[in-house]
């Protein structure tokens, strides 16, 4: 019963990462609404190993693979974003039609 609160939480952060993600324009707030979802995934990993009982850290390891992806995801993104930024003034995501062509 004591897993109930960070699945529920963990529920709750996903949709509030989704919710920014479908419904900003601002480039680094979709990007923000990504690292949300990220950390309930993260949240999920460790509850489920905690849960489990397991003597071996494979869901604080997978959790952790999930931050680095996460920072290298940041990494690429806000370099995307800067050079749109550079080429357009503007970091909204329906100006970023200039990696058309």
């Amino acid at each position: 019963m004591a897993a109930v609160y960070p699945l529920i939480f963990a529920a709750l952060l996903f949709s509030v990462g989704v919710y920014g993600l479908l419904s900003r324009r601002h480039a680094v707030l979709v990007l923000m609404s990504i690292e949300l979802m990220l950390a309930a995934v993260t949240v999920n990993l460790v509850t489920f190993w905690a849960i489990a009982g397991d003597a071996l850290l494979t869901g604080q390891v997978f959790a952790l693979f999930v931050m680095a992806i996460g920072a290298a995801e940041i990494g690429v993104g806000l370099a995307i974003i800067m050079l749109i930024y550079r080429n357009r003034a503007s970091v909204n995501i329906d100006d970023a039609d200039l990696m058309k062509y």
